[in-house]
């Protein structure tokens, strides 16, 4: 749905830039997604989706405070008993839950956001799933680093914020990392604010790609926690969220090229791409084009080497010469 030219009006947008560094870091991260999607199997393998769900998980926590390890959280996942302090195992529990609903949440429903903050503090927080109804300041190395905007703000603060989500031609990744700072910034809730912000980004990037549901940027933050604290601290000094932006995108980028690598298939050789080809056709009849259906990103030139090697080792049986040609495997 594209938004009027009165809703357009109406809202008002939040103050940013797009620096040079921001737009060479959205060039890389489309690159990326594209390379990303394009893949022969888009989708991670479930170790790999589970092993980056429990990374974005504890990444997210981590950054509170909480202590729990991988392991523990691993455990937490898989049902098991694990030893720890009851609020953080109860925070794991709510944030799997939170990331495992994302993708039926909607990034401008200010329903949404309530319904994954309830979700987020559940028995941790009396309430959860509404806005705070006082003020609120945030302590950092004791002392006050930023006043929160008045109760009576919260609600106008948030509608607006989603309303620019919706109706902004702004690109949805710079939209989803403006949107983590302006959340902050407002600190619409009495606790939980840092965890539904770095969930509703996580929302934004899934309406972007559902391929941004492997892509653990929450550990990357985490590792990263100075200086994600520090681009808040400048922003909020600016008035505006252009270093938050800068420091997101590059972590979203450095997130991105982390999966890549761990994605990228190992090395073939001629002997694997055979074997593979004599499970997949058996005792049957292929011809060269069969055999690049099955190996998408061999060239023509290398599927004819495999084939004729496959010949000279007296592996396949060959009838017919040139495109005709046809293979069986003895």
């Amino acid at each position: 749905m594209i938004a009027s030219n009165d809703t357009i009006k109406a809202m008002r947008a939040p103050p940013f830039e797009v620096t040079p560094a921001a737009l060479e870091a959205l060039s890389a991260i489309e690159r990326l997604i594209g390379r990303l999607e394009g893949l022969q199997a888009p989708r991670p393998q479930p170790k790999l989706r589970k092993a980056n769900r429990i990374r974005t998980v504890h990444g997210s926590v981590g950054i509170e405070g909480n202590a729990l390890s991988v392991a523990q959280i691993t455990a937490v996942l898989d049902g098991k008993r694990v030893l720890g302090l009851r609020r953080e195992i109860l925070e794991v529990k709510n944030a799997i839950a939170a990331y495992e609903l994302a993708p039926q949440l909607k990034p401008n429903s200010c329903k949404d956001l309530l319904e994954a903050h309830a979700v987020l503090m559940r028995g941790l927080l009396p309430d959860a799933g509404r806005f705070r109804g006082g003020a609120v300041g945030v302590l950092r190395g004791g002392r006050v680093a930023h006043v929160a905007p008045p109760a009576g703000r919260v609600e106008a603060l948030v509608t607006n914020l989603l309303r620019w989500v919706r109706a902004s031609p702004m690109p949805l990744l710079v939209k989803a990392m403006v949107g983590h700072y302006e959340l902050v910034f407002i600190h619409p809730f009495t606790d939980g604010n840092g965890r539904v912000a770095r969930l509703w980004q996580h929302v934004a990037l899934l309406k972007e790609s559902a391929a941004f549901e492997f892509v653990p940027v929450e550990s990357i933050i985490r590792d990263r926690q100075a200086e994600y604290y520090a681009a808040i601290g400048r922003s909020n000094k600016l008035g505006k969220s252009t270093p938050f932006l800068e420091f997101s995108l590059q972590a979203l980028k450095d997130a991105l090229e982390e999966l890549m690598t761990a994605l990228r298939p190992e090395p073939q050789t001629a002997k694997l791409r055979l074997q593979s080809a004599h499970e997949a056709f058996g005792s049957k009849w292929f011809t060269r084009a069969d055999y690049l259906r099955l190996h998408k990103l061999v060239s023509t030139a290398t599927a004819s080497r495999d084939l004729r090697q496959g010949s000279d080792a007296n592996i396949l049986k060959k009838r017919g010469d040139r495109r005709l040609a046809q293979y069986r495997f003895r």
